[in-house]
């Protein structure tokens, strides 16, 4: 009979890692030649996987030491819950093993603040796989992590094990989440410049208040107070304190665990300006004292940390228009406590000229690749131009196929060459509008209507639309080709029908049916004209008997119904200087629109609108704009302006007022009248509103102030030729002011306008609150 073989065995304990001998274990001390190595113990794995993991063969000569190394290599393998290996003395290997179990379910138990979803994408281990001790309890710290980061620091983790057949577990977290965990108080210390209250705005760490409904952010939160405090470095920084300094950030858990105090200790320093301003470089071709004027920093300045990085975007920016694609800029500075100055010099390590290798678009599943390619302006071949590349991203988010577009550039395969990848998110073109309004006079209205700005992916803009609402009824095809015969040259056509109800307004129908042509060509990288020809039939429709003697229709209203053919050709000049198409913060964008209308038909004017809106940006979250637009339209040949031909004010384009809410009426019917000339101003200041960039929701303060009037004398002079008492037109101004809510919301962008009159006339309409939305597909 066979003596029994000595054995080694490794069962790891709570606190030992697979692989790792527990203290109590010891090592074997057989020594011999194997002849034959037996596998027991397997019922999943397969003897031959064991033998492959296994750093022993037959005929080997082993010794503890090889045996030590065998049961590591095993148990490192996370297969095995116990391993044990012994010599018989007719030269057998016996590994005797027991697997680890298969899961058979992963289960949560007590999880309310974090979704089932949440926990799983956390943890390692799943259904079908491997169970191993180690695996479960790196699980439960990431569990708890998971927890401290949404404020639950007292949050408890038991990992429970249910034994199945064949081998199988079910593992259970059981999940005590604990109260979450507040911030009582914010205090700092050391402080002179700034109060406490100042501190706590710039920090995204807030203090636990009852209305903070909607915020995860008055929990405490280790990593977030590591970005708070660098928060406070650039609060300080960009108001000149440049050696200041947190000493400590210490948070002291309340004794029942419900709330930390959170007390940060600063050294603030001195305040700086900024000193000699200096630019170095070794490059012949990159001309320091023209880098240097382009610098936003000037000697003598309040020193701002922020300022450094926009010249150090600055010069990147002129090196690559240089065609230098790959720079490197390291600001040193050099301070002087005697004067309470920086020193700042731009070292600026270049390489060779780049050209342009090849260029990848990714991203875009939908709009065809030369679509794309049309907006850029660089080419392969081109010396590398920064300055280009931006436009040429500029150029593709002005499109509005495109949620986000970045355009980054690698090395090509020479040290002269540059890969320029352009990747794409392409986002809904489609939309379904719908646009809404409530008055104090006018009751709820509804419009509604379908486009599409990239059909067939191919750029081009299709307007399919019919509107039904209690203002207007239409049916509209439009169609435009941006590259017209391949060129950069736009043209489009538009057939359309439509009838406006200013029943409520003005007691008149307006029916227009016709057509038009369209040409749109590019004048230099920021402006463009448009050129069209339209003709069509108007009418103007009164109720049957309101211009009859017992009517008592408006005369300025009366002597204008009927048809008319309107022949008119027309130009739009625009120029966009804003530094982006979506969310300007810089520059400006101006456009003047001319229409002539009596080319053939029976209309004669000469219309013109003149519009200029510029931005500027105060921080990243507030930004203001002002918008002034005017408008004249006068009558030649002898002919008066027609009431549709006139411009009306209200609504949108007047916020406080209704649609045709402001300007020249007719007292006795109380109808407006539109008039020939308008003029507009508008101030918005964005600001921020506390809420999350990621909800889209966001707020701006607005103030317009603007008149509109000036009838012709036939419309204002009685049969006398004396002003007609009954005809209010006394261009005086309107003013209103309030509260914009832009949300971008899963149906679609929807606005909402509180407004509050400031000047008026009494016979003008008003509205305090506008609702208008939009959805796309």
């Amino acid at each position: 009979m066979a003596a029994a073989p000595a054995l080694a065995q490794t069962a790891p304990a709570p606190d030992v890692q697979p692989g790792q001998i527990a203290p109590s274990q010891e090592i074997p001390d057989e020594t011999g030649v194997v002849n034959r190595i037996l596998v027991q113990g397997n019922q999943r794995i397969d003897q031959t996987t064991v033998l492959s993991y296994l750093p022993i063969q037959p005929g080997d000569t082993i010794d503890p030491v090889i045996l030590d190394v065998a049961i590591r290599t095993l148990t490192r393998t996370q297969l095995f819950a116990d391993v044990q290996i012994g010599l018989e003395a007719d030269g057998d290997l016996v590994v005797n093993i027991v697997e680890n179990p298969i899961i058979n379910q992963v289960v949560f138990e007590g999880n309310g603040a974090i979704t089932e979803d949440k926990l799983r994408e956390e943890v390692t281990i799943s259904p079908r796989g491997i169970y191993t001790r180690a695996r479960v309890q790196e699980d439960v710290g990431s569990i708890i992590e998971l927890y401290r980061l949404s404020g639950r620091i007292s949050a408890t983790v038991t990992p429970k094990l249910v034994q199945l057949d064949q081998n199988r577990v079910d593992v259970i977290f059981e999940i005590d989440e604990g109260p979450e965990t507040g911030v009582r108080a914010i205090t700092f210390l050391g402080n002179q410049a700034f109060s406490d209250s100042e501190l706590r705005e710039v920090m995204v760490t807030k203090q636990s208040q009852w209305w903070r409904l909607f915020t995860k952010n008055d929990n405490y939160d280790p990593n977030r107070l590591d970005y708070d405090r660098e928060q406070l470095r650039t609060f300080y920084t960009n108001r000149g304190y440049y050696d200041f300094r947190i000493i400590s950030a210490v948070a002291e858990l309340a004794p029942d665990d419900s709330a930390f105090g959170i007390t940060l200790t600063l050294d603030e320093g001195d305040r700086y300006n900024f000193g000699e301003i200096n630019v170095v470089t070794e490059n012949d071709r990159l001309n320091t004292d023209l880098l240097e004027a382009l610098l936003p920093i000037r000697t003598g300045q309040l020193y701002e940390s922020d300022k450094i990085e926009s010249a150090v975007d600055t010069l990147t920016f002129a090196a690559g228009s240089a065609g230098y694609a790959f720079v490197d800029i390291n600001p040193t500075y050099r301070p002087n406590p005697e004067t309470d100055t920086v020193d700042v010099t731009f070292n600026i390590a270049e390489g060779q000229r780049v050209y342009v290798e090849r260029i990848n678009v990714v991203g875009n599943t939908r709009t065809i690749d030369p679509v794309i390619r049309r907006e850029l302006m660089l080419t392969e071949g081109d010396a590398f131009n920064r300055a280009l590349l931006e436009r040429s991203r500029n150029n593709l988010r002005a499109l509005g196929y495109f949620k986000d577009v970045t355009i980054e550039e690698t090395q090509g395969e020479a040290p002269d060459r540059s890969i320029v990848n352009v990747t794409v998110e392409e986002q809904p073109t489609g939309e379904l509008s719908v646009g809404a309004g409530f008055s104090s006079v006018d009751s709820f209205v509804v419009n509604l209507g379908i486009t599409e700005r990239n059909f067939r992916g191919r750029g081009q803009n299709v307007v399919a639309r019919v509107e039904w609402g209690s203002l207007r009824q239409q049916i509209d095809f439009r169609f435009t080709e941006p590259r017209f015969l391949g060129r950069d040259i736009g043209a489009g056509f538009d057939l359309f029908h439509s009838r406006y109800d200013f029943q409520d307004e003005s007691s008149f129908d307006y029916r227009s049916t016709g057509a038009g042509l369209r040409l749109t060509y590019p004048l230099n990288g920021y402006s463009r004209l448009s050129t069209r020809y339209f003709i069509k039939d108007d009418e103007i429709i009164v109720p049957q008997g309101f211009c009859s003697g017992l009517g008592g229709g408006s005369r300025a209203l009366c002597e204008q119904v009927g048809s008319s053919l309107n022949s008119s050709v027309g130009y739009t000049l625009l120029i966009d200087r804003r530094n982006d198409p979506i969310r300007p913060t810089r520059g400006w964008t101006g456009s003047l629109r001319q229409d002539f209308a009596g080319l053939g038909g029976d209309v004669n004017y000469v219309k013109t609108e003149v519009d200029v809106t510029a931005y500027y940006g105060i921080t990243p979250s507030w930004i203001v704009s002002v918008t002034g637009s005017s408008g004249y339209v006068s009558g030649w040949n002898g002919d008066a302006v027609r009431i549709n031909d006139r411009f009306f004010k209200g609504g949108n384009s007047f916020r406080g007022f209704e649609n045709a809410g402001m300007g020249p009426r007719d007292l006795n019917t109380n109808d407006a009248l539109g008039g020939n000339f308008y003029a507009v101003a508008s101030a918005e200041l964005t600001l921020p509103n506390g809420l999350p960039e990621e909800y889209g929701i966001r707020t701006s303060l607005f103030a317009d102030v603007g008149t509109l009037g000036v009838l012709d004398n036939r419309f204002t002079l009685n049969s006398n030729g004396l002003p007609d008492p009954t005809i209010a037109d006394d261009l005086s101004l309107r003013a209103s002011a309030g509260l914009s809510v832009h949300w971008r919301s899963p149906m679609g962008p929807i606005r909402f306008d509180f407004s509050k009159i400031l000047s008026q006339e009494d016979y003008d309409r008003t509205e305090t609150f506008r609702f208008s939305t939009s959805t796309q597909f």
